[in-house]
């Protein structure tokens, strides 16, 4: 029942702005750690951002200062601003989030399907 749905992507010129969204929905008791991870073509996936219930954020070197990752705890939801962006962003983003299950209270991690950055002049 629990599901992220991601939104937001899409194609944006170098030095351009997104913002990506990802909501959580379903029997959630709670959710702790939430964060966005990205694949660009022929590498690996990456760890872009991360963020504590209480918001302490942890950054990539390679997108600190650009980057600003939030989350509404109220619409179990989290966010990445993207500003300043460089072609070498252009990824698959996905959203993560270890939710504790209602009924069990149990701890699953869960993945968002994935949205496309294109950053592209």
């Amino acid at each position: 029942q629990v599901q992220l749905v991601e939104s937001g992507g899409g194609l944006v010129q170098p030095g351009g702005s997104l913002r990506l969204s990802c909501a959580a929905s379903g029997s959630i008791f709670s959710i702790n750690i939430m964060g966005w991870y990205r694949r660009a073509p022929g590498k690996q996936r990456e760890l872009v951002a991360a963020i504590s219930r209480g918001s302490s954020p942890n950054y990539a070197d390679s997108v600190k200062g650009r980057f600003t990752i939030s989350r509404d705890n109220a619409k179990n939801t989290v966010y990445l601003q993207m500003n300043s962006l460089k072609p070498e962003d252009t990824a698959v983003y996905y959203c993560n989030a270890d939710i504790i299950y209602s009924s069990t209270r149990s701890v699953n991690r869960y993945w968002g399907q994935g949205t496309q950055v294109t950053v592209s002049s």
